[in-house]
Order: structure tokens, then C-alpha cells, then sequence
């Protein structure tokens, strides 16, 4: 294998020569640079990454960590944020992607392996995570969840307004009996949304009924399951907003497997506004989080960490925004 110093003895300089000239350093004269170049060259050599990264104490890998990629990670919501992050990362680092869930321990995680950590954050459970983290020393920013009392960076959209829209919307469009399909149990975000169909029922003074408030997991499945549900009621709802979309999609199958009508018998509203939503039998009335956006932010502000500047302490909301189809009927 050739090395450096095979460099230097055939171009008859020091490896501290060769070395900077092989990272276009300007202290090395364009002759011996171009010299030691093309002997690199004729030479097949390949530089030494792994070493390289040991002495410059650089991993070159950035992690996009998910409080759990297998369980209530909708793909359309992994996908957008693995998009966001990949759109700003040079070919400079590797992306490592992972479920907080599959570690037993947090010790593989260190300074050493990151140069820095993105955390799209879903559950209080990760708290753990964030902590080893920053005791760890490695930048870090945290997406989706506010984090109280850290000195981190946080970017989030805000659901709780957003969910508040949708159901104004409804009740604006004369529906009163209105129920919701929750998120995943202990995610943050179930419970932002869930906030946020309660408050625009109080807001004009409508009743909030436990039996209108169903448990999903944030998949097709619950949603279709979470439908049949309500559809069984003795009063069932006329419109049903739904925690995210996959779920409205799962909860628009179950009404048609009824022999009903989207919209005609049971309005639908989603919330994320993922590829798919545009394409429903009828189109997808929801509201549109900016998860590839918040990702994108996320990622330039844990850049701006690595590269060494100050990374102050910030809480960033990105506003949502109810995108209207097809999927909502009209009383008034």
C-alpha cells in the first residue's frame, strides 16, 4: 500500500510537504504541488481516511436519530425528514440513521463516532438520549418536541394552531358532531393535536364527548380500525379529524368498505399533508406540517455547530397550514 512518505522519498520533500499538498494547502508553490500530485497519481494513491480522521479527532458522520423508526414513524414522515437532512449534508459526512429504541445503552454514542446529532424527537422518553448527548459533548439539535431548560437548538412546527384550524374549519363548514382519531400513545405530537381539537370545540362552545375521542398508532390500519369504531356509534360523527394522514387514509377506506360516501356521509381531514394526499378518491382536505422543511433548517443550524460557531440556545416554530380538497362537506 503507498503511503506519504513513498511520496516524499520520490519527490525528494518532507511528508509534511506531501500532506499539504494533497489538501491543496496554499503555503505549498504550484510546481511542487503539481509534482507531488501527478507522482500521487501514478501511483494509485488512496489517502488514509480512518487515520486521517483519528488525528483531526473527525468522524465525518452526522446521526438523524427518530425516537423509533418501527414503531408510530409513519414512512412519509421518516422520508421527509431523511430528505431534508440529505439535502444539506455535503458528501463530506455519512448519514447514519437510527431508532433511539434499538440501544440497550447510549455508550457506542460518543464524540468520537458524531460529529454532530439531529434527533427528530417524538416521545419525553428520549430525554435519556438528549442528556447522554449533551454530556457527551456533541453538537446536537432537536426537532418536532420543545425541550425545556437545555441549551440546545429546537426547531418545531406548531400542531397544537394547526389542529386548532382543522376543527375550526369544520365547525365554520356546520358540522358539531365532530370526532377525532388520536395519534400514538405518549408522543408528543398525539397530544399537541389532540390539545388542539379541543380547544376550537371549547372555543365555540361545542360539547367534547369521550366516545368521539378514538386511540390509533399513527398507521392505515388504526385508522381504518378507529373508523369502524365510530361508525358503530349510536350517533356516529359527521366529520372525524384524524392526527395524521396515513390514519385519514386508513379511516376514508374503512367508510367506503361501509358502503358510505367521503364526503357526502363523514367529512375527513388529515394532518401532514404527505404525497399521497393529493391522490385520495376524494383529495385530502389536512394540514400541511413542514417537516422537510423544519429538517433542512435543523441540519444548516448543526452545520454551522460543527464548523464552530456559537450555537445559542433557540426554540423555532414553523407554522403549519390547512390545505383545503375535497374531503369536507358543507352544512352551512
Amino acid at each position: 500500500m503507498v503511503t506519504i512518505k513513498d511520496i516524499a522519498k520520490l519527490a525528494n520533500v518532507s511528508h509534511t510537504t506531501v500532506s499539504r499538498a494533497l489538501n491543496n494547502s496554499p503555503l505549498i508553490k504550484e510546481p511542487t504541488k503539481r509534482k507531488i500530485l501527478e507522482i500521487a497519481s501514478h501511483l494509485n494513491y488512496t489517502p488514509n481516511y480512518n487515520a486521517k480522521n483519528l488525528v483531526m479527532q473527525k468522524s465525518h458522520t452526522i446521526g438523524l436519530f427518530f425516537t423509533s423508526i418501527s414503531n408510530g414513524t409513519s414512512p412519509s414522515f421518516l422520508a421527509d425528514t431523511i430528505k431534508g437532512v440529505n439535502s444539506v449534508i455535503s458528501q463530506d459526512f455519512n448519514l447514519f440513521v437510527r431508532g433511539i429504541d434499538d440501544y440497550d445503552d447510549f455508550t457506542s454514542i460518543n464524540n468520537m463516532r458524531f460529529d454532530g446529532i439531529i434527533l427528530m424527537s417524538q416521545s419525553e422518553t428520549d430525554n435519556t438520549f438528549i442528556y447522554h448527548v449533551l454530556q457527551k459533548n456533541i453538537p446536537l439539535v432537536v426537532l418536532n418536541r420543545e425541550i425545556q431548560g437545555q441549551d440546545i437548538i429546537n426547531l418545531l412546527s406548531d400542531d397544537q394552531e394547526g389542529s386548532r384550524q382543522a376543527v375550526e374549519y369544520l365547525i365554520t363548514n356546520g358540522h358539531k358532531d365532530i370526532a377525532i382519531i388520536e395519534g400514538k400513545k405518549g408522543f408528543k405530537s398525539s397530544q399537541e393535536r389532540k390539545e388542539g381539537y379541543m380547544a376550537a370545540l371549547m372555543e365555540y362552545k361545542l360539547p367534547i364527548q369521550k366516545e368521539y375521542m378514538v386511540k390509533g398508532h399513527y398507521d392505515m390500519q388504526s385508522g381504518y380500525r378507529a373508523m369502524e369504531e365510530l361508525m358503530e356509534l349510536r350517533q356516529p360523527p359527521t366529520a372525524v379529524f384524524c392526527s395524521n394522514d396515513d390514519m385519514a387514509i386508513g379511516a376514508m377506506n374503512a367508510v367506503f368498505a361501509k358502503g358510505l360516501k367521503v364526503p357526502e356521509d363523514i367529512s375527513i381531514i388529515g394532518f401532514d399533508d404527505i404525497g399521497f394526499a393529493q391522490y385520495t378518491t376524494p383529495r385530502l382536505t389536512t394540514v400541511k406540517r413542514p417537516v422537510e422543511k423544519i429538517s433542512i433548517k435543523g441540519a444548516k443550524r448543526l452545520l454551522a455547530a460543527i464548523g464552530g460557531s456559537s450555537a445559542e440556545s433557540e426554540v423555532l416554530y414553523e407554522k403549519t397550514s390547512l390545505i383545503l380538497r375535497d374531503s369536507v362537506k358543507s352544512y352551512s
